[in-house]
């Protein structure tokens, strides 16, 4: 029940900002965002111990605030940087201690806090299983903040996005271009002419949305030629889900949830 309620707010909040109207099918709000790992257990205990995380009941699963993480088991681990999708946001009110408190954890640093002007304090790490993660002090907006791809072409990559499944567009922080699901920003950064490598087997798979009707939402991405790589089915009593994949091979997800 929380969760429909919680989708029905999202749906409310998009129709008040303006979402496009003329899109294949809406999107709801941001729903997860699909990990790879080596031992889905172990990486859950870290995001937990670490980065401020929840665990719910069901196992593979971490959650920042309402925003899902779904982790998954892989035996052939490969990490996100140097795919379409780069990495994913976390935001802090206090970067530097939780910098501080990551020391020891294994992860990687790749670049140290650092402000950016107009915009707000950010850093870079790796986690240990090779989930690249921009931690960011953000403080309108705390806990999972955004998902950033990496493609020739940002503008056309945010604009077949909103095309397809809605979003409001905008500017972070009225800086960065991006759509906004909710309280998740999907961002886009240019590749430099280079051609990143699909995200079906990286570290960060794929990202997903909700919708209201799965199987409406589906028939009108197809007619729209979007490829389908996993059609529609049912989890469970309450969760129908498919997959499918941008021209830049951004895996993405649509999900329906019936409570």
């Amino acid at each position: 029940m929380s969760r429909t309620i919680g989708l029905i707010a999202c749906f409310a909040v998009a129709m008040s900002l303006g979402f496009a109207g003329d899109s294949a099918t809406q999107a709801i709000g941001y729903d997860n965002v699909h990990i790879r790992v080596a031992d889905p257990a172990k990486a859950v205990e870290w995001y937990v111990k670490y980065l401020g995380a929840t665990a719910p009941s069901v196992p593979g699963r971490i959650l920042f605030g309402d925003a899902l993480i779904a982790v998954v088991k892989t035996t052939d681990p490969k990490p996100s940087a140097g795919s379409v999708i780069d990495h994913i946001g976390l935001s802090y009110s206090n970067l530097d201690a939780k910098m501080k408190e990551l020391e020891g954890s294994g992860a990687k640093v790749l670049n140290a806090p650092r402000e950016i002007p107009g915009l707000f304090k950010i850093a870079f790490i790796e986690d240990p299983w090779g989930i690249k993660i921009e931690m960011v002090q953000d403080p309108e907006l705390l806990g999972f903040h955004h998902v950033h791809l990496r493609v020739k072409d940002p503008e056309a990559s945010l604009r077949w996005f909103q095309q397809m499944i809605g979003g409001e567009r905008g500017k972070l922080k009225g800086k960065i271009d991006g759509l906004r699901f909710g309280n998740v920003w999907l961002l886009a950064a240019s590749s430099n002419g280079e051609t990143p490598a699909p995200s079906a087997e990286r570290a960060v798979m794929s990202f997903g949305v909700g919708v209201s009707k799965l199987d409406q939402s589906t028939a009108a991405l197809k007619a729209k030629g979007v490829k389908f790589v996993v059609e529609p089915r049912q989890y469970g009593n309450d969760l129908w889900y498919a997959f499918a994949e941008d021209p830049n091979g951004v895996r993405f997800e649509l999900l329906e949830h019936s409570k």
